[in-house]
This record gives C-alpha cells, structure tokens and sequence, in this order.
C-alpha cells in the first residue's frame, strides 16, 4: 500500500496526470497554507485570497492530465497563484500605480522564490549536461570547475598545452549552454558555470 505523505512533489505530480484522487488531495493538504499566504500577501483580502486558492487547486484538478512533465510542483503552484492575482487585478481594473506596484511585488517575490526552488533542479541539468561531454573534454572541465585548476596546471597534468585546455573549456561551456537551453535558465546556470 501506498503511503501518500512519504511520497516526493515528483512522484505526487507523476500519480496527479494519471488522475490520483489521493495524490490531487495531499498536494492540496501540503501546499495549500502557503499558497494561501501568498495570495493573501499580495491581495490583503482574506475572502479573494479563499476564492483565489480554490480556483488555483480547482484548476490544477481539472487540467491534471495536461500537467506539464518535469516541472517543480511548488514552483508552479507560485506562479500559478500570482498570475491568478494579476488576472484578478486586470478584472477589476485596479487604479494603475496600485496595479504597477503590486506586479512588481509580487514579480520579484515570485522570481526570488522560483530561484530557490530551481537551484537543484538547475545543478542537477548542469551536472547531466556536463555527464554528457566527451569523455577528455569532461575531464579537462570537471578538472578546472571541480578541483580549481588553473589552465597550465590542466596543461601540466594532462602533457597538452594551455591553449588546447582553454579551447576545450571554452567547447565544454558552448556545449552545456545549448543543452541548457530548453531548460529556459541558461543565463542562471551560467553564472553557476563560470565562476
């Protein structure tokens, strides 16, 4: 028998697309309170934040089939719920600066939280694509970005010179980017790569 509370937000979204009532209903129970303090934060309405949180979980329910693969649960149900927000304010016709200050608030909450919620998602794309270069290209990689190796001590080690060892960095670094890219943080991992 299954225990559903042991379950990750991975295999609860995996048993979600296939229409797992009891998975729909400890995602709700997991996230539900934060949600609800991210809308309400945004909104200061104690009854639009409830209408708000049952059209997002109602939401996720109905379109479970289409929930898309390889996703960060808790990440999603943040943007879902702050583009809910914005929507409800676009409606409502908010006057423009409460709107304009609102949407930048809640962007950059949004966008803080996502980076902390995909940081492992990213390393671990990263660590993939890096599995994935051939095999001396890896090694002279994992040899600068691992062990801080300069580009002569790589040189030394390896009996090449420094320019073939920056040239293969150089390919290593094209190569993850268009790995990476699909994954729509390029420039994030970036910035992880070239440290």
């Amino acid at each position: 028998m299954v225990d559903y509370l042991e379950l990750s937000d991975e295999e609860l979204a995996d048993l979600l697309r296939g229409g797992d009532e009891p998975a729909f209903t400890v995602i709700y129970h997991r996230y539900w309170r934060l949600m609800y303090a991210h809308i309400y934060k945004m909104l200061r309405d104690e009854d639009e934040a409830k209408d708000l949180l049952q059209d997002l979980f109602s939401g996720l329910w109905i379109n479970h089939t289409g929930f898309p693969q390889n996703i960060n649960l808790s990440g999603y149900l943040y943007v879902s719920a702050r583009n809910k927000v914005l929507n409800l304010i676009r409606k409502q016709k908010y006057r423009n600066d409460y709107l304009g200050s609102l949407a930048a608030f809640a962007s950059e909450t949004s966008n803080e939280t996502l980076e902390l919620l995909n940081e492992r998602d990213l390393l671990a794309a990263i660590e993939r694509e890096i599995q994935n270069l051939p095999p001396r290209m890896r090694q002279v990689f994992e040899m600068s970005r691992k062990e801080n190796l300069s580009h002569k001590e790589i040189a030394a080690r390896l009996g090449t010179s420094d320019e073939t060892v920056k040239k293969q960095i150089n390919k290593s670094l094209k190569q993850i980017k268009l790995g990476l890219k699909d994954t729509g943080t390029t420039a994030l991992a970036l910035l992880l790569l070239l440290r």
